[in-house]
């Protein structure tokens, strides 16, 4: 492998890694759709959102992060897909922007929209944010509407790239079920990590015995969602790529990556296990409280392991099924090797920003939220 190839799976990596701990991090938005289903009265509601209100900050983070990794490395990806799927990414930034004023002005004074209405709004971001993004990720396996004509970067008058070839703009990927499935899948995973993390996080035993019958269903629903989209997947065709870098369909493609690349199936059997462990063990013991670690960890390798069946082992990562051969691969989307270089060399600090997001972590949760601290502490959502 030479040392550009090296660079271009290096990066995807990384991506992959992004991916996964975003996915994780979007509890948060799992932990607000519960505001009304397990909040059943104003104190439990004010510890549900101080709770994932601590915790916001680092899934938009993460969210700015992956994006801007993804614009760095495979910069025509970037363009392609912001640039022509644009409405799907507005919505998640709105969804977004929404979480955030609501967060700070819930309780500000001279609110003529009242609580329930911003709270509302969080319900509303923990529901969307995640089903679009796992819909948008969905595309990588079941492919846009796109062409690329890297020659038109030189024509003055329309230097245009990439073309999407429908008005809808990225809205269209709900046609395909398979996008829908991931979107849920992963839209019900969230919810499921809300409610372990908020077990974990807030000291209120009647709050705690609401959140768990809510994760009974809402864990469940996942698991429904999430082998429904497995099992479409390796039965569906994929998008290969041969050595001359001509794309081409290919059937059971990603089972066929899967069971052809070891380090990805553990990757992936081990996530399962540990995500379906950290539920299992939540459900069927009343008194456990560390299933999110279980289960959050899980999250980070199983995503991983989805990105890697989507951009290794000569396959299309961002495909196009009305123009075979404008489909992206980490070969043909990736920035110059100079630049791969020098930002791998940047990514050295990524374990130090980690580490550090880790002590913040431990010192916003050094001890249990409860509804005495709701009383007294002035500085709350």
């Amino acid at each position: 492998m030479s040392g550009y190839i090296f660079l271009q799976h290096y990066w995807w990596f990384i991506i992959s890694l992004l991916g996964g701990l975003l996915v994780f991090l979007m509890f948060v938005q799992g932990g607000n759709v519960m505001i009304f289903l397990a909040g059943k009265n104003e104190l439990q509601r004010q510890l549900i959102v101080n709770s994932t209100g601590r915790k916001w900050e680092f899934t938009f983070t993460t969210l700015v992060t992956f994006g801007g990794a993804f614009f760095a490395s495979f910069p025509l990806f970037y363009s392609t897909s912001f640039g022509g799927a644009f409405w799907v990414w507005i919505l998640i930034l709105v969804t977004f922007v929404f979480q955030a004023v609501s967060y700070e002005f819930q309780t500000k004074a001279g609110n003529l929209l009242g609580k329930n209405t911003f709270r509302a709004f969080l319900t509303a971001n923990g529901c969307l944010a995640p089903l679009l993004v796992g819909t948008a990720v969905g595309t990588f396996f079941t492919g846009s509407d796109f062409s690329v004509n890297k020659s038109a970067v030189a024509d003055s008058l329309a230097p245009v790239i990439s073309v999407w070839g429908n008005a809808w703009h990225g809205l269209e990927a709900v046609a395909d079920v398979r996008n829908v499935l991931l979107g849920l899948a992963v839209m019900f995973l969230a919810m499921s990590m809300g409610c372990l993390y908020m077990i974990n996080n807030i000291e209120d035993n009647s709050l705690a015995r609401n959140l768990r019958k809510n994760l009974v269903w809402v864990s469940a629903a996942f698991v429904v969602f999430f082998v429904s989209f497995m099992v479409s997947l390796f039965l569906s065709q994929g998008y290969a790529v041969d050595a001359d870098g001509n794309v081409y369909m290919e059937r059971y493609k990603y089972w066929h990556n899967l069971i052809q690349m070891p380090a990805v199936l553990v990757l992936m059997a081990a996530g399962t296990v540990l995500v379906l462990y950290g539920l299992i063990k939540t459900v069927s013991c009343s008194r456990y409280t560390g299933g999110i670690w279980w289960t959050g960890a899980g999250t980070v390798l199983a995503v991983m392991a989805l990105f890697m069946l989507a951009g290794y082992n000569s396959t299309a990562y961002y495909p196009s099924y009305s123009d075979l051969q404008s489909s992206l691969t980490l070969a043909n989307s990736s920035s110059s090797e100079f630049t791969l270089k020098v930002m791998a060399y940047v990514s050295v600090i990524i374990p130090f920003v980690l580490a550090y997001i880790v002590y913040a972590w431990r010192s916003m949760d050094r001890r249990h939220l409860t509804a005495e601290e709701m009383q007294s502490e002035e500085d709350k959502y």
